[in-house]
């Protein structure tokens, strides 16, 4: 199960939010190249699910994401993530949940490329009211292979590692507040993958 709250801010309220106390050691670094699929009658967005394949460094990883609910930015879905091989897609040796496996397994030949996700990922894990929160600063763009549809992507994740939940709100407050000022950080129920499917839709 995936707990985390997205929070959307502004290329010009950036510099101030990398000032924070709590992000001054820079944290780490990582690319991040996405790519989501679907059937071309969206099987998977009628069911409100997502399936990805990463590269990160020279590892490429397998997503499958459920609908969960979203709430104020807070969502909560379960999530299945495993090692793979560029388009193998295989769901059956990656999510437990048998009848799940099965299904996705039979929609696997139908299932194409639709967008793709290109972003730096800039990650700390900070303690703070009794939990372990990973704070993930995502920079690049969203875009539909083979037109030149894109969009900017900037957004700031806290994914609850350990602790309770109410942790994730109190970490947001506090980063909001900056030596240099206030941050916004807004609360967003849009995840990268509905973001991609909207764009998909104007190609």
């Amino acid at each position: 199960m995936e707990t985390e709250l997205k929070l959307s801010l502004t290329p010009q309220e950036l510099p101030r939010l990398l000032l924070h106390p709590l992000l001054a050691n820079r944290g780490s670094k990582q690319r991040l190249l996405n790519t989501y699929f679907d059937t071309p009658d969206l099987k998977l967005q009628e069911r409100r699910m997502a399936v990805r394949e990463r590269l990160t460094g020279t590892q490429w990883l397998l997503t499958v994401k459920t609908a969960g609910q979203s709430e104020n930015g807070l969502s909560r879905r379960q999530e299945w993530e495993g090692p793979t091989s560029p388009g193998a897609l295989q769901f059956d040796t990656l999510v437990d949940d048998v009848t799940l496996a099965a299904e996705l397994m039979a929609l696997r030949p139908s299932l194409k490329a639709l967008f793709c996700t290109d972003f730096e990922r800039q990650r700390w894990v900070i303690t703070h009211d009794d939990a372990r929160i990973e704070v993930a600063l995502d920079q690049g763009r969203i875009h539909v292979p083979g037109t030149a549809l894109s969009e900017p992507l900037l957004e700031l994740e806290l994914e609850l590692l350990s602790g309770p939940e109410s942790a994730l709100m109190a970490l947001a407050k506090v980063l909001r507040q900056t030596p240099q000022g206030p941050v916004t950080l807004a609360p967003s129920d849009t995840s990268k993958a509905q973001r991609g499917m909207a764009l998909w839709r104007r190609a």
